[in-house]
């Protein structure tokens, strides 16, 4: 789950980590409020979005006097946000952060993810503050630390000392540098982050450090254990079909390409994608109905899949183990009769009550495209799509 950048702020400042003073506004005259009980000089306007690259979308303004503030937040409220990573639709921006404008001597990069190859949490630290650290490590790898975590003994004072001498700091600020990093360290791990970045993070021209921006993103599998961290779920900045999923019980998760798929497990849902591109196919989305599905999970499970314009085949591939295949066929049967597949159906049935399934299939008089196994299968959907 992702949160906003004021709500990773507001987290983050709990375990001491350094921010802006700062507060989210969802109207003009409540961010121009905000403004005036900051009492400084200079603002910033940040529009709140899950993504990156805002201020080059026009998202981040910089308010000189405090009658910029309900300006430059009337204009960015309500409007249609580009990024790179939003794609073309972009997103609507409902909410604005009003914070005090920092004095930026220097900008650095700070993150925490999880090393599933080490078992580990990873720190990574640059002087690249501000650049895409995926192409500072394609480009220019030395210019990154990362420091290991042993899980035993956690994060110790003098691997922070090592990334501060890494990141250029001197004096004092070492030591504020230290306090940022394991107040971020403990907020990653108390809270079952799988992402924790600053981009950048700042030092002043006073030598304080900063968390200029915060991304985090947190265990879906471990929100149970944190009811507020799931208070801060925002429904309006996920894939609708992909929340409807969620209710279902589905996995499911929209890409660009023209193939719906419709599997039982994720392994092999991983390997239909992985077979439809070997084919020169482009998947339409990631479902997974789950090994134990019923047929109205697959009925709405077709219907996510057909809501999709760019849909222009439909793989249905199922391994019946728990699932059977028979069940399969009367959610597929179920799914024509309610909502129409007017697209090519190609299905690849195998496991527990297969025969049943094709004959529930073959006598519903649907046109369905049959594969004796997977890779052919794969073929006619690629074939079938084109």
């Amino acid at each position: 789950m992702n949160i906003h950048e004021y709500q990773a702020k507001e987290l983050l400042s709990k375990y001491g980590v350094a921010v802006p003073m700062g507060k989210v506004a969802s109207h003009e005259d409540e961010a121009e409020q905000i403004a005036k009980d900051l009492n400084v000089e200079k603002f910033v306007v940040k529009a709140q979005i899950h993504a990156g690259g805002r201020g080059k979308g026009g998202g981040v303004k910089v308010a000189n006097m405090l009658d910029e503030v309900k300006r430059l937040a009337s204009e960015i409220l309500g409007m249609n946000l580009v990024t790179h990573q939003t794609g073309p639709e972009g997103k609507l921006v409902s909410k604005v952060l009003v914070e005090e404008a920092s004095n930026i001597a220097t900008e650095l990069y700070l993150g925490m993810v999880i090393d599933r190859a080490t078992e580990k949490i990873v720190i990574m630290a640059s002087q690249e503050g501000g650049m895409e650290i995926e192409e500072v490590a394609r480009t220019n790898p030395e210019k990154i630390l990362k420091e290991y975590v042993d899980p035993t003994v956690g994060l110790l004072p003098y691997q922070c000392r090592k990334i501060a001498y890494f990141l250029g700091l001197k004096g004092k600020t070492v030591n504020k540098a230290v306090k940022f990093i394991l107040g971020l360290y403990q907020a990653f791990t108390e809270k079952d982050c799988s992402l924790a970045e600053i981009n950048p993070l700042i030092v002043t021209n006073d030598g304080d450090v900063f968390a200029l921006d915060g991304k985090m993103n947190f265990d879906d599998n471990a929100l149970f254990r944190h009811p507020d961290i799931e208070k801060m779920h925002d429904p309006n900045e996920e894939d609708p079909t992909e929340l409807e999923a969620k209710k279902w019980g589905i996995s499911y998760v929209k890409l660009d390409g023209n193939i719906g798929c419709l599997v039982n497990g994720a392994g092999l849902a991983m390997s239909t994608m992985d077979i439809i591109k070997h084919h020169g196919g482009e998947p339409a989305n990631f479902l997974d109905v789950g090994g134990g599905a019923t047929a109205d999970q697959v009925l709405q499970a077709l219907k996510m899949i057909l809501s999709d314009p760019n849909v222009k085949a439909i793989f249905i591939n199922i391994f019946g183990g728990i699932m059977k295949c028979d069940t399969i066929a009367e959610g597929v049967i179920s799914a024509a009769k309610e909502v129409g597949i007017e697209v090519p159906l190609i299905v690849r049935l195998e496991g527990t009550n297969v025969e049943l399934g094709r004959k529930l299939l073959s006598e519903s008089g649907l046109n369905i495209i049959t594969g004796s196994d997977m890779r052919e299968a794969a073929g006619k959907a690629v074939d079938a799509a084109k």
